[in-house]
């Protein structure tokens, strides 16, 4: 039986950190169970995860949907399109079968890309590879989750470019329900000799597909600045996590006034494991900062419960710090006692 190749390639970029990664996995763990009772992609689909960050990795090599356990998202740092196209890629060439005359070959990989940010390297080399080899070989749906993110480099990649907006769990699950049709639809296709790819319906004010001749040229950049994200260490614990600020509007008092200005608004702490230094980007240190009085909100620790979860060592790092008289930084061991200060300060972010 000849093989539909499928492959999600997946940005876990600190920006996805949170809820978003979660409803993903809840996602994809959904698309596999109903995969599952469906003959025809029982006889057809194979299914490929690829993650990347900073860096890039196979979590799930290819392999058939009846052996396929769903993963849990590791998070980097980084959003470096070129190390997630380029592993995609090499697992495309290592794994698709070609048609020769003793034997058909894989039907037309479908690959599925999301992004919730802006690619944080420059990237041109690895689009014009996909041009050049991939592009006409591969069905690729590019999938925005929420408006932020650099449509415009999608459109360089595939004709097929989709925002998903309305990212409240019932609209995740809609989204998840569409993905699971198109793949069935498409297993239903090939294995009736048909094209190969067949995309669902899209969900009235769900996904929306992108007028890619609208959208301006490209922007590079390398910090997603929709984001401020800090990586911090647990004092008691030693395990990373994540501070994530979300850009908007945030309430300022000027003058005895009461105004609105744009800056960063606490979305939350998260821990992480150790695979997040493993996907994050080589170097990892940038030249961006964000002043503390751009932030709205502070958190507690999400490893210990410390009170304070937002400390700035001398060194620079951010950690927690309790009740203690004298705190440790998690990164460098420096010993000190902390207090508050009426001023700000500039502080090290990551790539997002």
């Amino acid at each position: 039986m000849r093989r539909l190749p499928i492959y999600f390639l997946i940005d876990v970029s600190e920006s996805m950190v949170g809820e978003q990664i979660q409803f993903v996995e809840e996602g994809l763990a959904t698309i596999i169970k109903e995969l599952k009772s469906d003959p025809y992609a029982l006889e057809t689909a194979w299914v490929s995860i690829i993650v990347f960050a900073g860096q890039a990795k196979t979590i799930v090599p290819l392999q058939e949907v009846i052996s396929f356990y769903p993963p849990k998202f590791p998070i980097g740092a980084g959003t470096s399109l070129s190390n997630g196209l380029g592993h995609l890629m090499y697992e495309l060439r290592k794994n698709t079968v070609q048609t020769t005359a003793t034997q058909k070959g894989d039907w037309k990989p479908i690959v599925f890309f999301f992004t919730d940010g802006t690619p944080t390297d420059d990237s041109s080399a690895a689009i014009r590879e996909w041009k050049q080899n991939w592009q006409h070989k591969t069905n690729l749906v590019a999938v925005s989750f929420g408006d932020e993110n650099n449509l415009s480099v999608l459109k360089e990649l595939t004709a097929t470019v989709l925002m998903f907006k309305n990212t409240t769990p019932q609209a995740y699950k809609e989204f998840f329900r569409w993905i699971t049709a198109s793949i069935k639809s498409s297993s239903v296709s090939v294995s009736n000799n048909g094209s190969g790819m067949e995309l669902a319906k899209l969900s009235d004010g769900v996904i929306e597909k992108v007028d890619i001749d609208k959208l301006p040229p490209v922007q590079p950049g390398f910090v997603d600045t929709n984001y401020a994200i800090f990586a911090a260490k647990c004092q008691n614990t030693q395990k990373p996590y994540l501070i994530k600020y979300k850009k908007g509007l945030r309430p300022v008092n000027i003058s005895g006034m009461n105004m609105q200005s744009m800056g960063y608004r606490l979305n939350g702490a998260f821990p992480v494991d150790n695979a997040y230094f493993e996907l994050s980007a080589e170097g990892g240190v940038i030249n961006s900062k964000v002043n503390t009085d751009e932030l709205e909100g502070f958190p507690t620790c999400p490893c210990c419960g410390n009170q304070y979860g937002f400390a700035v060592c001398s060194c620079g790092k951010v950690h927690c710090v309790g009740q203690e008289e004298v705190s440790s930084c998690s990164w460098c061991g420096k010993q000190g006692k902390y207090g508050f200060g009426s001023g700000n300060m500039d502080i090290n972010r990551t790539q997002g």
